[in-house]
């Protein structure tokens, strides 16, 4: 790898862990995990589903989603409820609590964001955002 290619990389981790800090700082005020906050921003998109399938979206284990879910329903967060379709099974949904516990901190995500990313000139945003949108397909 040439030193251009290792420096674009080392500056892209960079903003990596900024945004990650900057996330983690976000979440503090509610007491979540990083991994908390994933499972609840999936079940916020998807609705209620079965602990399997949020294993799937959040790519963990099973033994950890139930420990993920089991930290947001003791803060009240989401509800396990019997599923309609197969009564052995059960499902994870977000409470009303939830949703306005991820509301704020998607509010709180997008501030730093923006002051992160205000730094840029409306030009430069737009590229980076044509250029990480690439990366990302």
């Amino acid at each position: 790898m040439d030193d251009a290619a290792e420096s674009l990389s080392e500056a892209f981790w960079s903003v990596a862990r900024q945004l990650r800090h900057f996330t983690k700082e976000a979440l503090e005020p509610w007491d979540i995990t990083p991994g908390q906050f994933r499972a609840l921003g999936v079940l916020v998109r998807h609705g209620a589903i079965r602990l399997s399938a949020l294993s799937e979206h959040l790519r963990i284990a099973p033994r950890s989603t139930t420990e993920v879910v089991d930290g947001l329903e003791q803060r009240g967060l989401v509800e396990r409820q019997p599923d309609p379709s197969d009564r052995r099974a059960t499902l994870v949904a977000v409470t009303d609590s939830g949703r306005e516990v991820a509301a704020a901190i998607m509010r709180a995500r997008r501030a730093e964001g923006d002051r992160m990313f205000g730094a840029l000139s409306p030009v430069d945003q737009a590229e980076l955002a044509r250029i990480l949108s690439l990366l990302r397909t």
